[in-house]
């Protein structure tokens, strides 16, 4: 650069930078977008996404408008900025004791029970005596039984006619979520079993009925 002159780009530069971004519809510099509002805009944005994925969104949201994170100028942030609340998401987490059924525990005091203790129980995290351990004796994790899931589904589908729909372990969860909450249970209760950090989305299982739900409740409450 000449002496005195500042480190910067050129004006045919600039120029070129502001129609691509006009073109883009891309605010300069930033424009007067937080995290907040530009993760609003993405979402305004998606559409034919699944109910589940709709309800992620708006947890993520409602988590922004409570976070000073969420303020920040979107040209202010450093990716250090992204991961440091990232990782206070995961320690904010913490520790939640869920009760289980008596059919539920018993199931566990079978596995417990015919558990094959590998010759070195795995450390992860400081935590041992995993239930479910794989071929390499480390503990199972959501994409084992995904693929368990799937290798069963793709057998049952090759079978009979009447084929049967993707299942997932997020699948069954959804579907537990759903049952309690058509069965009545408080959905405060009903957050704290499913760990929703945000009482929105459990309370976006209860509106996620139809027709044949609103009747069967209806009738409840006249009956009554």
């Amino acid at each position: 650069y000449p002496k005195g002159k500042r480190k910067d780009l050129s004006l045919r530069e600039k120029e070129k930078q502001i129609e691509q971004d006009m073109f883009n519809q891309i605010a300069s510099n930033g424009g007067n977008y937080t995290v907040l509002s530009l993760v609003e805009k993405y979402v305004s944005l998606k559409i034919g996404v699944r109910h589940s994925t709709k309800a992620g969104y708006k947890t993520v949201i409602n988590i922004l408008k409570k976070d000073p994170f969420g303020d920040k100028r979107i040209d202010k942030v450093k990716l250090s900025d992204a991961k440091a609340w990232l990782i206070k998401l995961q320690t904010e987490k913490g520790i939640r004791y869920v009760p289980m059924t008596e059919e539920v525990a018993e199931c566990f005091r079978r596995i417990i029970k015919n558990r094959t203790a590998p010759k070195a129980e795995p450390i992860i995290a400081g935590y041992t005596g995993f239930l479910f351990l794989d071929k390499n004796d480390m503990p199972m994790v959501a994409l084992h039984w995904e693929k368990y899931m799937q290798h069963i589904l793709e057998k049952y589908n090759s079978i009979y006619k009447v084929q049967m729909p993707k299942i997932t372990p997020h699948v069954c969860r959804h579907t537990f979520c759903s049952n309690m909450a058509k069965s009545g249970m408080n959905p405060k209760t009903l957050q704290y079993i499913m760990g929703h950090s945000d009482i929105s989305v459990t309370l976006n299982t209860y509106t996620h009925v139809n027709f044949e739900d609103a009747q069967s409740e209806l009738q409840r409450v006249v009956g009554e």
